[in-house]
């Protein structure tokens, strides 16, 4: 059961983030408000790292930032290994 609202909330927050990233990127071309981006990194450290990544590649926004250049690979690779360590208890 655990894991079925673990993935869940995964699969939702990367979501929110993938298409958060393509908004800011629009605001970005449109001259409008921007999602801020301590905000854009705060939901790749919870849980939405790879949306992030996605939303970098496909809509080529913020790619250079060394935050999210660096940063976004940097917090999927720590999500791993403590996901690794976690699955190994």
């Amino acid at each position: 059961m655990l894991t079925y609202i673990l993935c869940g909330y995964l699969i939702v927050l990367n979501l929110l983030l993938f298409v958060l990233m393509g908004r800011d990127k629009a605001a970005a071309q449109r001259g409008t408000r921007r999602t801020p981006e301590t905000t854009l990194l705060a939901l790749a450290v919870i849980g939405g790292s790879v949306g992030g990544l996605l939303g970098m590649v496909l809509f080529r926004h913020k790619t250079r930032k060394i935050a999210f250049r660096i940063g976004l690979p940097l917090i999927l690779i720590c999500q791993l290994l403590l996901a690794g360590y976690l699955l190994k208890l």
